[in-house]
């Protein structure tokens, strides 16, 4: 029996799972970016090839740089839990899903080795590529389920990515003083803001009350676009940033 291909020829070869299923919706058109958020790589290979476990991901990429492919790209793999993006909330059918080994915060949140982000990239790019995925869908996992999840956190290198053609950014507004939106305030301002959030792509509701959902998501963002720090505050830099982020996005037919 021969063994089967990669989809994408930066894998080195197939290390299936069986945990998968028929996709919904059509082909899939997001990246989803996860760390593995256990102590080793080996343990979380295990766990997301064990049937038990009911997770999974199309891809894994060691340390190293070196990539596994653990479920075809056709197939629905089991990665995003419960999440939502731009409206859509079956983002498993919608995307394509990989995991960066990485201990991630509960392991002292360990920098991203460069031949790791090398591979990161490269897959990306093919990805991209093959399947027309735009660059503002290439998404955390965080950023889809923020308020459960916070890889591949505010360490990991977005600006490199966009710098090599893969994902959506701009360079974070500076950070001052100045009038900032924070737990427990409301008001026309706070409505405005969740519908900035809104607008990009967050599940959030306009309510104009900045509640614990709309601080888990200030929270995700930042973590995307304004990794120096992480508070869950609407401080001026993020709103500016969070401003020129949705301006920069491309105009599409």
């Amino acid at each position: 029996m021969s063994q089967p291909k990669p989809d994408s020829p930066v894998a080195a070869k197939v290390f299936p799972s069986p945990n998968h299923g028929e996709r919904k919706g059509g082909a899939p058109d997001m990246i989803l970016l996860h760390y593995t958020g256990m102590p080793t790589g080996a343990e979380a290979l295990l766990r997301l090839c064990n049937p038990l476990s009911e997770v999974s991901c199309h891809y894994f990429v060691w340390e190293d740089g070196g990539v596994l492919q653990l479920v075809p790209e056709a197939r629905r793999a089991w990665h995003a839990g419960l999440a939502s993006w731009a409206g859509e909330t079956d983002i498993n059918s919608r995307s394509i899903g990989i995991e960066i080994v990485n201990p991630g915060h509960a392991g002292g949140a360990p920098p991203f080795p460069a031949a790791q982000i090398e591979a990161v990239i490269a897959l990306c790019a093919d990805i991209c590529a093959r399947h027309a995925i735009v660059p503002e869908r290439v998404l955390a996992h965080s950023d889809v389920a923020p308020a459960r999840k916070c890889d591949p956190g505010e360490l990991f290198p977005w600006d490199e990515l966009h710098a090599r053609g893969v994902g959506h950014y701009v360079e974070a507004s500076a950070i001052a003083g100045g009038r900032f939106f924070a737990l427990g305030d409301e008001g026309q301002p706070v409505q405005a803001l969740q519908a900035m959030f809104a607008l990009y792509g967050y599940a959030i509701a306009v309510t104009g009350v900045y509640d614990a959902a709309t601080e888990q998501v200030v929270r995700a963002f930042q973590r995307h676009f304004r990794r120096e720090r992480v508070d869950g505050v609407a401080d001026a830099s993020t709103i500016t940033t969070l401003r020129d982020v949705i301006a920069s996005l491309p105009r599409r037919a």
